[in-house]
């Protein structure tokens, strides 16, 4: 069997913090799994969360990426052949939109739209009980 490999790419948003349960179940589905972090994730994974970046590198079997590489060095995760973004925060699906890739992150991305990879993004928004503009509105953010 030809194994598929996937990037999950996490934004800083609270299901970041579980990021093993999506690692798991999509390498029960035969995916290799790769989390590439945006770098504010990146700073929770280091500096909020004592060992979760070795906890994702011995799941995974790769390193955790959250910055460019420099051009005179390896790539260090294999091809995609599809992209999940999750958690998706607005900031991100913001400079999603209008194609900043100042990220590692982001400029992934941007190549997976290019090369025509499948993408998955799943929305991670604040609830009304933690952000105060939609707590005082009528209707639901």
């Amino acid at each position: 069997m030809t194994t598929r490999t996937l990037y999950l790419i996490a934004c800083a948003a609270p299901p970041a913090r579980r990021l093993h349960v999506p690692v798991r179940a999509a390498q029960e589905a035969g995916w290799d799994v790769c989390v590439i972090l945006t770098p504010a994730a990146y700073r929770w994974a280091t500096e909020d969360s004592e060992g979760e970046i070795e906890v994702l590198q011995e799941l995974t079997g790769h390193p955790v990426r959250w910055q460019y590489k420099l051009p005179s060095q390896p790539d260090a995760l294999p091809a995609p052949d599809a992209i999940l973004v999750a958690p998706l925060t607005n900031n991100t699906l913001a400079k999603w939109a209008t194609a900043i890739s100042d990220t590692l992150a982001f400029g992934l991305i941007t190549e997976g739209i290019g090369l025509g990879l499948p993408i998955v993004a799943l929305p991670h928004a604040p609830s009304p009980a933690t952000s105060p503009s939609c707590a005082k509105q009528a209707s639901p953010c």
